[in-house]
C-alpha cells in the first residue's frame, strides 16, 4: 500500500465501512516519537511547508519531518505556528518518507 521508505510502511490496517456501504482500508497512523530539535524558525508567510523542508532540511520530502517534530499530524496545521521546531540533522528516525 505504501513505498518501503514511507513512514507508514508495516503500519497496521483496519477497514471502515461508510455511510453508503463502501469499505476502504484505512491505515493506523505512528505515534510521535520525542524528535530532538536543532532550533526553531518562522515559517515564510505562505510558503508551502516542502520549500521550508528543502530551505532546512534539504530534503523535499521532508515535509513530515516537519511535523512529526512539532506534533502535527497535517502539514497546514503548522501554517498557523508563528515558529515551528526544526529537527536535528541526520537521517529521518524511520527511514524514509511520507
Amino acid at each position: 500500500m505504501f513505498a518501503s521508505d514511507s513512514r507508514y510502511a508495516g503500519q497496521a490496517t483496519y477497514t471502515v465501512t461508510l455511510p453508503g456501504g463502501t469499505q476502504v482500508t484505512a491505515v493506523v497512523p505512528p505515534l510521535p516519537g520525542a524528535v530532538p530539535l536543532a532550533g526553531y524558525a518562522k515559517p515564510p508567510s505562505g510558503e508551502r511547508l516542502d520549500l521550508v523542508a528543502v530551505q532546512y532540511l534539504n530534503e523535499p520530502s521532508g515535509f513530515w519531518r516537519l511535523c512529526d517534530a512539532n506534533n502535527a499530524m497535517l502539514a497546514g496545521t503548522l501554517a498557523a505556528r508563528a515558529l515551528i521546531g526544526i529537527p536535528a540533522g541526520g537521517p529521518p528516525a524511520s527511514g524514509g518518507r511520507a
